[in-house]
């Protein structure tokens, strides 16, 4: 092997080899977004690696990170704009121009919107998320509010619960806390970042109690205590520690005094969750309880963490997770130091410590009159706290008509696997007479589009993107757009042209729409691209914990509100002002279905469906498992790595078994995203939370039998 062959083989970037490392990010996550060191040759993606000058990776990648090239460069990639020439779902397509894409769109969409209004188009985006605030101004040009996203089976239920109580949304100050509390918290698979961040902590000597179903990765390294509790459980388990801590004289009666509302009502219904009922609920055994509550008096302050899914994906989620931050409001850690302190939104959902115009780059186009969101009035907490329409009611107000036609739907990103019983929802989208899909891949949705559009990753575009501690970055292309694919913005920008909309700043084209946005931040878009990592926004303003109880918070008594007078305005008897918790099952009890089943646990190679698609990634685990307790597995007769079938009264999937003693007998999981054995088909369309239409993907009843052999 000659010295040249060697540093090829090695991928040393060097004047030898021809391979340059340039800088990019990795948008595959759901929002952390690590910097990315990529070695190109040629124009093409060689090697990745972590760029250790950004500022939450440091040089680390994690396996799905580590696996770009292959998720660049998968097989199914759309390569070029089509026009559907078969049935829908036939997968029959004709290759057109971006030309003949925009022009048919901007006739098709216009035609409808003359005819039967602009809402009668609904504009869904599912991941990645990085283009939401082009899609959310272009739907508000368009004249309409029916922009939905895939928060609506996300976070946003989380959001929710603390904007009720606290007027919006707070983060743990985990910097200078004593102790923090993880519910449903496995940072080492969904945001490694922040698990090496707990391992700091834990090193230095903070306390962590983890509050999960399972035991986990982030259990067995970090945890001083585990609460094993039974899924939906956590409001029960809340509500039985403020209780004890109140009776114990624990609270903190000067902060109770000054800054919350409806206390008196609060401890009065927790009165009900004594340690006995609090164990006999969770199944956490009262000693573990009365512990936690010792550690969280005795340890502070305390910061908490709530993940976006795995508290609120339960048709009791909201309610529990109110009541965890009631567990927090009741001892004092809301608003300061060490405890929860308050998101200010800078960008794309992150908290950057500086002020952008993101919120004004969409809200200037808000149409000044039109119909009411897809979906108003059936989730009034939704509809009064979401800036977009709840798309669990999407396919039923296709079918129904009600209260008004919807017609067309222009989809980025979007899975239809996200919803219940996703074979209903594509029936649904089938209805309708115009589809447009934009992905990376082809979907099962692209194949009933009627125009499908091809997209590019994070490293063929330019993107900008903040981190929390002041940085903002935009990032140049590494390598070109593959085939004939173009970055979301971008198409979206191009379309409004083709869409007639009175929006300059649109029509002008991205790199406009970046200098509006980055507009006061002291930085201008050529340094953003010219910088290799992330810059300190020179016009920063970090805030400074104790503002809101200082100045009253952003609810309608001004006080961190146990008692909530936004539900109690509703004139709904079936809302609760108070954080009650209500069995999440919400049916009587099946011996059909003697298992709870919990969906969407995170494997550490894989988000949702889209890593089944990589080959080496889908290697680490080819088949769908469930997890479930040995002694079930027994019982069923079943060993590891046979095939089962797990069923409900809404469908049932075949699956291979893993055995686990890190599950609680009678509980299963099984990750989410295979298509040959989609879970959510096991959920009914109906099963959400009343007050937000959050879906109970993590409580479902459900019956497994031993597999027949094929």
């Amino acid at each position: 092997m000659t010295e040249q062959e060697r540093l090829l083989h090695a991928k040393i970037p060097c004047e030898q080899t021809g391979i340059e490392v340039r800088k990019s990010l990795c948008a595959i996550c759901t929002g952390i977004h690590c910097g990315i060191d990529a070695y190109v040759k040629d124009g093409k993606l060689v090697k990745v690696e972590g760029s250790e000058d950004y500022p939450v990776n440091f040089g680390k990648l994690c396996v799905k990170g580590a696996s770009t090239r292959g998720y660049v460069y998968r097989e199914d990639r759309l390569k070029t704009p089509m026009k559907r020439i078969g049935a829908r779902g036939e997968g029959k397509f004709q290759p057109i121009t971006w030309e003949e894409a925009y022009r048919t769109i901007g006739e098709r969409l216009n035609a409808i919107k003359r005819q039967d209004g602009p809402e009668a188009v609904a504009w869904v985006t599912g991941f990645t998320k990085w283009h939401r605030p082009w899609m959310h101004r272009l739907v508000h040009s368009f004249g309409s509010l029916n922009y939905a996203t895939e928060s609506s089976a996300c976070y946003r239920s989380m959001v929710m619960a603390w904007q009720t109580v606290t007027g919006r949304e707070y983060g743990c100050d985990l910097e200078n806390s004593g102790l923090f509390v993880g519910w449903g918290c496995n940072a080492f698979h969904n945001a490694y970042p922040f698990g090496e961040a707990l391992r700091q902590f834990h090193d230095a000597g903070g306390k962590i109690i983890i509050i999960d179903p399972r035991v986990t990765d982030t259990v067995n390294q970090l945890a001083d205590l585990h609460l094993q509790l039974r899924p939906g459980t956590d409001g029960a388990l809340a509500l039985g520690l403020a209780n004890y801590i109140i009776c114990q004289g624990w609270a903190d009666d000067a902060y109770i005094k000054a800054y919350i509302h409806g206390f008196e009502q609060f401890a009065a219904y927790a009165e009900r969750f004594t340690l006995e009922e609090t164990q006999r609920i969770t199944g956490v055994p009262q000693e573990l309880i009365r512990q936690a509550a010792e550690m969280y008096v005795t340890s502070g302050p305390v910061s908490t963490y709530q993940p976006a899914s795995a508290l609120s994906h339960h048709r009791n989620g909201y309610n529990n997770v109110r009541a965890v931050i009631a567990l927090q409001a009741i001892t004092g850690n809301l608003d300061r130091e060490g405890g929860d302190l308050p998101v200010h939104e800078t960008y794309l959902y992150t908290d950057c410590g500086f002020d952008m115009k993101a919120g004004e780059f969409v809200q200037s186009q808000r149409p000044a009159a039109c119909k009411g969101r897809i979906g108003a009035g059936r989730f009034p907490v939704w509809d009064a706290l979401a800036d977009e329409f709840q798309s669990m009611d999407l396919a039923r107000q296709i079918t129904e008509g009600t209260p008004y036609p919807v017609k067309a739907m222009v989809a980025i990103g979007v899975n239809h696997r996200m919803f219940p019983q996703p074979h209903q929802q594509l029936e649904a989208y089938d209805k309708l007479d115009f589809i447009v899909a934009a992905d990376l891949f082809e979907t099962e949705l692209c194949r009933h589009a009627d125009i499908v559009l091809p997209c590019c990753t994070s490293l063929e575009r330019s993107e900008l993107k903040g981190y929390e501690g002041g940085f903002l970055t935009c990032t140049t292309p590494v390598i070109e757009p593959l085939y004939q694919s173009k970055h979301d913005a971008q198409i979206l920008c191009e379309l409004a042209r083709y869409l007639d909309v009175d929006d300059s700043l649109l029509n002008a084209g991205y790199d406009a729409t970046l200098r509006y946005l980055i507009h006061g931040t002291g930085l201008t878009l050529e340094e953003l691209r010219q910088a290799p990592a992330p810059l300190e926004v020179p016009n920063q303003r970090p805030y400074t914990p104790g503002y809101y109880l200082e100045h009253g918070f952003e609810t309608k008594t001004g006080k961190i509100e146990l008692y909530s007078e936004l539900i109690a305005g509703m004139g709904r008897p079936d809302l609760k002002p108070l954080p009650v918790y209500e069995d999440g099952f919400g049916e009587e009890k099946d011996p059909r279905y003697p298992f709870t089943l919990a969906t969407g646990a995170r494997l550490a190679h894989a988000v949702h469906s889209r890593f089944h698609g990589v080959a080496w990634a889908r290697s680490l685990r080819p088949d769908p498992m469930v997890d479930i307790h040995p002694q079930d597995a027994q019982l069923l007769g079943v060993q590891e790595g046979d095939w089962v079938e797990l069923f409900t009264p809404h469908g049932q999937v075949r699956v291979r078994t893993h055995l686990t003693a890190g599950q609680l007998r009678g509980d299963v999981d099984l990750y989410h995203g295979y298509a040959e054995a989609d879970v959510n088909e096991l959920i009914g369309r109906q099963y959400l939370d009343r007050y937000t239409g959050f879906p109970g993907y993590r409580q479902i009843r459900c019956g497994i039998r031993k597999a027949a052999v094929q």
